[in-house]
């Protein structure tokens, strides 16, 4: 009877243990969903540019001001690109009016203007509001 008995239990344990991992799958897989969601774009500044180039090797900055309609009409792509290449990307968006000086050295006459940076060097430039598909396109290239 006792046999019996232990295969139950250990039938039992091995259920147990299966929901443990499905449980903590789904756990991961949120966590994962929720930090993707809550990834936006970084406040950069002329005093943090350069340490943030330091510290990522591949980065996409959005040049822009408040007043500029087509900054704002780029900004949900901006944000989406944040979410989408987490972990890949740095994405961060430099107020001009607020941030002159990152704007004179990089040269931004016009906005909006997203300048791709790879190891602390421009390799990109894209200016005004263009499809989402041409800055995922420019991304592509950098990102081997």
């Amino acid at each position: 009877m006792s046999g019996g008995h232990e295969r139950f239990i250990s039938e039992e344990d091995e259920e147990l243990r299966r929901i443990r991992e499905n449980k903590l799958g789904k756990l991961m897989k949120q966590q994962v969903e929720r930090r993707e969601m809550s990834a936006s774009p970084a406040h950069v500044t002329d005093a943090s540019f350069d340490d943030v180039m330091r510290k990522n090797s591949l980065a996409l900055i959005d040049f822009w001001a408040e007043w500029c309609g087509p900054c704002r009409m780029i900004a949900p792509v901006i944000e989406e690109l944040a979410r989408e290449y987490s972990g890949k990307v740095f994405v961060g968006k430099l107020n001009v009016d607020e941030n002159p000086s990152t704007a004179e050295r990089f040269q931004v006459y016009s906005i909006p203007t997203m300048i791709i940076m790879k190891n602390g060097k421009e390799t990109d430039r894209i200016v005004g509001c263009v499809p989402k598909e041409h800055i995922v396109k420019a991304l592509k290239k950098y990102l081997g």
